[in-house]
């Protein structure tokens, strides 16, 4: 397996719409090589999805989740590993979430973005069979923001405004409670 380079904001393969896989091309050992450099890739930089488009390949793939931790409490949503190929959203709820998203080809950025809070997603998964999700909450957050890059869609395109677009580092303070107050001098 391999590391895969991330492509960053910047990039026109971030805005092209991806083109869809066939069953025989999902099984091929190119594609199953992919999925688990995506995987890889996605555990080195510490992200919780890897849209293809992010390492530069322009297919309607993308692979998400994490295992949780020895530390992990049950309290922390888990996003279940995942591999889904050609995805089709509907939302289920019409409740919108407004919550923190960052991204690996923006890195060090964080901003709010409205989301549905429910969806189901139909797709293939890695051996080429249909699957259906209903997904909620923080899994459905991380569907829909892959699905987004398969579509040439930044989270940026889909905040309301821009007020709440930080760096991590002070997103990591402002979450935190440890704000610090500098008077100007």
């Amino acid at each position: 397996m391999s590391i895969l380079k991330v492509a960053r904001m910047g990039h026109p393969v971030l805005r092209t719409r991806t083109r869809p896989l066939d069953v025989g091309e999902v099984k091929s050992a190119r594609i199953q090589q992919l999925i688990d450099d995506m995987f890889e890739t996605m555990a080195e930089y510490e992200g919780v999805g890897l849209a293809a488009p992010q390492v530069h390949q322009s297919v309607r793939l993308f692979v998400a989740g994490f295992t949780p931790g020895p530390d992990d409490d049950a309290e922390h949503e888990r996003v279940p590993l995942m591999a889904l190929i050609n995805p089709e959203i509907t939302i289920e709820a019409p409740e919108i979430i407004e919550d923190w998203e960052g991204c690996l080809s923006i890195p060090d950025i964080r901003g709010k973005v409205p989301r549905a809070r429910q969806i189901v997603v139909r797709a293939l998964d890695r051996r080429g069979k249909r699957v259906e999700l209903v997904a909620k909450g923080f899994t459905a957050r991380v569907i829909q923001h892959e699905t987004d890059h398969l579509d040439g869609v930044l989270f940026f395109d889909r905040m309301k405004d821009f007020q709440s677009l930080t760096f991590l580092e002070e997103f990591s303070r402002y979450a935190s409670g440890r704000s610090e107050v500098v008077p100007a001098e």
